[in-house]
């Protein structure tokens, strides 16, 4: 993990992540000190690394600290409900990106409709709460960790950094309603956002002819489904908005 200094509220807060699983270590408290700038530098950070190669989160995790074994389980917000790997010493605790965004409110779950419009356009996504590949022409849900499908949208990011600036940093924000199925929301339409994982998953192509050119071995293949990552797709889309002074 790479150890980050990101705006906090009382101190900056040294937040380590791996770029690799998409994953974040918080101290004890942490993510509550985290500032409306922390979390947009956070979006860059990822958005830079959103080429880099990807593997799964291991099963036995330990933490940093203490070395002993983390705790897997799951907490529940208005925006939904993630998983989360914590130390029985409260030394901190590890959690996917995308749980994070969850915590922060920074997402909100896909209708069955767009589900279905989306489906249309992509064979399968990597489930957000467990990272495995899903077939969503016949899947409403993980059918693993059964984490409903969600999205990283600038409009609840938009809404939840707004909570930031107002000091309300201590709970997690309300995203905006999902719609209701045959509905589209225009920041995220279903086409859109399939563009999007199609230009992610081609950039990735692209890194991985890369490693093969200087003989490191590739990942294995997904079951020959094309596979995108919502979560990626949302943080570039976000980070165009961000950086565009949107936010």
């Amino acid at each position: 993990m790479e150890s980050h200094r990101l705006p906090g509220r009382d101190a900056p807060v040294e937040l380590d992540i791996c770029f690799t699983c998409q994953g974040l270590w918080l101290d004890h408290g942490e993510n509550l000190r985290l500032t409306g700038d922390g979390v947009v530098q956070l979006f860059g950070l990822l958005h830079q690394h959103r080429s880099d190669e990807r593997q799964p989160v291991g099963q036995r995790l330990g933490c940093p600290r203490c070395t002993q074994p983390l705790a897997q389980g799951f907490d529940v917000v208005r925006s939904g409900r993630y998983i989360t790997h914590r130390c029985g010493q409260r030394h901190g605790r590890f959690s996917l990106f995308s749980s994070f965004m969850v915590e922060k409110g920074f997402v909100r779950q896909l209708s069955s409709g767009e589900v279905k419009a989306l489906a249309q356009k992509m064979a399968a996504i990597y489930c957000s709460g467990c990272g495995a590949p899903v077939d969503i022409r016949q899947n409403d849900s993980c059918p693993y960790c059964r984490t409903a499908f969600s999205l990283l949208d600038p409009d609840a990011v938009r809404h939840a950094l707004q909570a930031y600036r107002e000091g309300r940093s201590g709970a997690a924000a309300s995203p905006p309603a999902a719609p209701t199925a045959g509905t589209s929301i225009p920041s995220a339409s279903a086409e859109a956002l399939a563009d999007s994982l199609v230009a992610i998953e081609r950039e990735r192509s692209r890194a991985e002819r890369e490693r093969q050119s200087r003989g490191l071995k590739p990942p294995a293949p997904v079951s020959g489904l094309m596979v995108g990552d919502l979560v990626a797709a949302g943080v570039a889309t976000v980070w165009a908005v961000l950086s565009a002074g949107d936010g």
